[in-house]
């Protein structure tokens, strides 16, 4: 393991098979780079559809590599649950920002660029672009 700090990616989503999938795609494309920490938060601690802070939390601490962790969600109350997290202080690692992205395209996007060493803001910038993409 590389002692390289990187920007952590945590995908929160309702679903923990969505937030699994959109991972390993995004990992997938990011291709030949840098292996960047991806940890899905998805559904409950039961399995269930939903959000839970708890995993969120601990996706966020996987994730940490000392140069930040960039949190993108899919729908509402995962936004709120965030939110919530970060209003804490104390639950997740220092620079931790929710960064407001599509939740796909983002999230390619935001670890495309992670793997290339880019810092937080260049992360968050690159992920929101993603609102840009046009497909006609």
């Amino acid at each position: 393991m590389s002692d390289e700090k990187l920007v952590g990616i945590v995908l929160v989503s309702h679903s923990a098979e969505v937030a699994a999938s959109v991972a390993e795609l995004a990992k997938g494309l990011a291709g030949g780079g840098t292996a960047v920490p991806v940890a899905p938060a998805g559904g409950t601690e039961g399995g269930g559809l939903g959000t839970s802070a708890e995993l969120i939390a601990a996706a966020a601490a996987a994730g940490d590599r000392g140069a930040g962790v960039a949190l993108l969600t899919d729908l509402g109350s995962a936004v709120l649950t965030v939110k919530a997290l970060l209003a804490e202080g104390d639950e997740l690692p220092p620079g931790t920002r929710l960064v407001d992205c599509p939740f796909v395209e983002g999230a390619v996007a935001a670890v495309v660029t992670a793997s290339t060493g880019a810092d937080l803001d260049a992360v968050a910038a690159a992920a929101s672009e993603a609102y840009s993409y046009r497909k006609v």
